[in-house]
């Protein structure tokens, strides 16, 4: 198994970052096999969804209205409302794996590869991906 650690800077916001690109790279000349994607952190998430027709915004606004961000959350560290940035990963798992054949993910059409993290207080992710070979 080949796998490699990129770190990926979200910023201050909730935010949808699209990794197909770095994948696509990742998985480039490789022949058939498996694509595992996995966010080491409790409060980020790996999803697969079309990108740029608003569904990333759609995504974090319903996370807004399933995991509101106040002061319903039992674990209360770091800003108001984290609680819910540590329930996230039970609805958005930290992995997704994708099929590879010669070396192309087999995505559909419209899916993209992303992180979703939700947490304001830690701007700096890593992201893991590992290519299994089949």
């Amino acid at each position: 198994m080949r796998s490699e650690l990129r770190s990926v800077r979200t910023g201050g916001v909730p935010s949808v970052v699209d990794l197909t690109d770095e994948c696509a790279e990742f998985v480039n000349g490789e022949r058939d096999g498996l694509l595992h994607v996995f966010v080491p952190h409790a409060t980020a998430g790996i999803a697969i969804l079309e990108t740029g027709s608003g569904s990333d915004d759609d995504l974090l606004a319903q996370l807004d209205v399933l995991l509101p961000r106040d002061d319903r959350w039992r674990h209360r560290h770091g800003s108001a409302g984290h609680g819910r940035d540590h329930v996230l990963p039970a609805f958005l798992p930290p992995h997704a794996s994708v099929p590879v054949l010669e070396g192309l993910m087999q995505l559909g059409t419209w899916q993209r590869i992303c992180l979703v993290d939700t947490n304001v207080d830690n701007h700096a992710r890593h992201v893991r991906f590992s290519f299994l070979a089949g």
